[in-house]
């Protein structure tokens, strides 16, 4: 029986996600999906606007049969790292037939003849990005820019390298080329996104799809209700019930008094220790902090903002600082080596067989408790979700333990 792997956000579940999600099953044939799912904190650097227990909650609503989460160590990366972790992960289940993503393009050979080059590093390729970065832009452009150099004297090269101009098509190239280093058996597929793009902040007026960016703003401004005719009906009543109980909406804001204490009470010297925290930057965030009118999140990413550094790149340096990253255990060295365990967060009655299996076939432990084994990534993950809970509107000493007190959802 064939197993479709996705990776996923949910940041909330949209139906966009069921879209791909159908579409996935469809042209893959499988029958059963495990989601690798990012946990308290996403790949841009943001708080989840729900907790990772209720946006499980909407996969399995939605079909999915297994949820894993992908370790903060991960979750909080540029596309090559982030890509890397979940498809590692997918991989050690050893029950993963396909992984199915979407695309600007649709189209999976352009794609996976570009992740073929790129796999192995050509000497070109880091001349390249080493080049660009010293004329001052930012990574994403000069990885982008050192692979349309690489590319363009090939055939349909010109064509390989503006698939790089485009941000889910980037991203699956970085999950082609973990495929490529992994050797694994998974097999790649893609499907067009349909509806809203990837950044359109403003919600269609009419049809069903929206984007998660727009549907996160109608959510702070309005409430579920205004979000309910993008979401799934699941979707919806979970969202109700989360702001009923106030354990949500969680943004960037929730958290800029902790993160301001983190950088007041840090030298430059020990800023530079943590994780993104690069070239000089421990000494702009300093100076940007006597700038600032008022303690918010936005205000200090605008005063620190550069034509070098991404909005992005800059709100994952604010996240590993809050959350007290060093730079030590996120060195590539480190990160290569992929995550050290698989940790389930909720399955169905098909999941609980897929787990079964599991047990034969993985290469990493499986753990439904983090009292079940011992990782330096792990307590990073237990620590992420506590910190992210205390920004609920109505913070629970249960709800910053949950990872201890409650066990994987079981539907």
């Amino acid at each position: 029986m064939k197993t479709l792997g996705v990776i996923v956000e949910y940041n909330p579940l949209h139906n966009g996600h069921v879209h791909h999600w159908k579409e996935s099953l469809r042209i893959t044939g499988a029958e059963r999906t495990v989601a690798v799912m990012s946990g308290p904190f996403l790949q841009r650097g943001e708080p989840a606007i729900t907790d990772k227990w209720s946006r499980t909650e909407m996969a399995l609503a939605m079909g999915v049969d297994l949820v894993v989460e992908l370790p903060v160590a991960y979750a909080i990366q540029p596309a090559e790292w982030f890509a890397h972790g979940a498809v590692a992960l997918l991989h050690a289940t050893g029950v993963v037939d396909a992984l199915c993503f979407g695309s600007e393009s649709g189209d999976i050979a352009p794609l996976r003849a570009l992740a073929r080059v790129l796999a192995a590093e050509p000497a070109e390729l880091k001349a390249g990005i080493a080049q660009r970065l010293r004329s001052g832009v930012s990574y994403p452009a000069a990885y982008a820019g050192a692979v349309a150099a690489l590319v363009t004297e090939g055939a349909n090269g010109a064509a390989l390298a503006a698939l790089m101009q485009q941000p889910n098509n980037t991203l699956g190239l970085h999950y082609l080329i973990a495929l490529e280093r992994l050797g694994s058996t998974i097999k790649p597929f893609t499907i067009a996104r349909t509806g809203s793009g990837y950044h359109e902040a403003e919600a269609p007026a009419d049809g069903a799809i929206a984007s998660a960016t727009a549907i996160r703003r109608l959510l702070l401004d309005g409430g579920p209700e205004a979000a309910s005719p993008y979401v799934p009906a699941a979707t919806l009543e979970i969202l109700r019930r989360e702001w009923q109980a106030r354990r949500a909406p969680l943004q960037w804001e929730a958290f800029s008094q902790p993160l301001l204490n983190a950088l007041i009470t840090r030298s430059p010297q020990q800023l530079a220790e943590l994780h993104e925290v690069t070239e000089g930057l421990e000494y702009r965030l300093r100076q940007s902090l006597y700038t600032l009118a008022q303690p918010s999140v936005e205000a200090l990413l605008a005063a620190v903002k550069t034509r070098r550094y991404t909005h992005t790149k800059l709100q994952r340096m604010l996240a590993h600082i809050l959350l007290n990253h060093g730079k030590a255990n996120m060195t590539p060295t480190e990160l290569a080596k992929g995550p050290g365990y698989i940790r389930v967060l909720g399955f169905n009655t098909a999941g609980r067989e897929l787990l079964a299996r599991m047990k034969q076939t993985a290469t990493l432990p499986v753990w439904v408790k983090p009292s079940a084994g011992s990782h330096p990534h792990l307590d990073w993950d237990t620590a992420a979700a506590a910190i992210h809970a205390t920004g609920m509107p109505r913070p629970a000493i249960r709800d910053m333990y949950a990872d201890y007190l409650r066990p994987p959802i079981m539907v």
